[in-house]
């Protein structure tokens, strides 16, 4: 059985592992509460899910190889397109994004996506800041505060998970909030109640605490991990606990 995919929290959808064998995949959800008792393996390309079903390859490239990698041509894109897209013609929103503590960004989606994309990457607070025709327009907003202000266009998940207990620092997000008109602002709750930061880890062995974004918050021994599901994407996994040595936190042993 091999990890091939994960799937955010949504509207209409809770987050979830995506396992297969033999060409059929099934969900793991990962609901507060949950048990998981896993250990993982060796690491190969996660293949591609299609149809309801698995396609399995063999390459040792992972998550996945190249010819089953997926290239968004926007990654990199700052407004200097044909728009190659049909996606690219739909209305679009220009957005802040806060991390906790104090890690802000600037970003762009289609307008109808704009709460589920602040969901999938794991925001504590966001504004909605422009409303354009298209997504060219969107990512020359995007540059342009991105250059002057200046914001990142993205958040790695480390700088994430070492921020997952803190709140944010409303005065410096008020502070940005001031050098702009917001449509719309958002505050996401996403229920992990931590007393510490979790230990970045690579596992998938424990008690799920909550998920935010990608990251998957466990807890096993007295403490927190926290995990980028896409670390999990391509690992073949045994259904028993890891019996691993894992770096624990100060807590585990008052």
């Amino acid at each position: 059985m091999q990890i091939v995919g994960y799937e955010t929290e949504r509207e209409s959808r809770l987050p979830a592992l995506v396992f297969a064998a033999d060409g059929e995949p099934t969900r793991q959800p990962l609901d507060p509460g949950t048990e998981l008792a896993y250990t993982l393996g060796d690491r190969w390309c996660a293949g591609a899910l299609a149809d309801g079903e698995h396609r399995a390859c063999d390459r040792a490239d992972a998550p996945y190889c190249y010819q089953h990698q997926s290239r968004w041509p926007c990654a990199r894109c700052t407004g200097g397109c044909d728009k190659p897209l049909d996606t690219c013609e739909e209305e679009h929103a220009v957005y802040l994004a806060a991390f906790a503590p104090d890690t802000f960004k600037v970003g762009v989606t289609r307008s109808w996506r704009l709460e589920t994309r602040l969901r999938e990457q794991g925001a504590d607070r966001a504004a909605h800041v422009h409303t354009v025709s298209d997504g060219r327009i969107a990512r020359q907003l995007e540059a342009e505060h991105a250059r002057e202000v200046p914001l990142p266009d993205r958040v790695r998940v480390p700088t994430k998970i070492a921020g997952l207990a803190e709140q944010v620092d409303e005065v410096a997000w008020e502070r940005l909030l001031g050098e702009f008109d917001p449509i719309e602002t958002f505050s996401f709750d996403y229920g992990l109640d931590l007393a510490a930061n979790p230990i970045p880890e690579t596992l998938l062995s424990g008690t799920v605490v909550g998920v935010q974004g990608r990251v998957v918050v466990l807890e096993t021994g007295g403490t927190t991990y926290g995990v980028d599901m896409r670390d999990l994407v391509g690992h073949g996994v045994e259904e028993t606990a890891t019996d691993r040595d894992l770096q624990s936190s100060l807590g585990a042993f008052v």
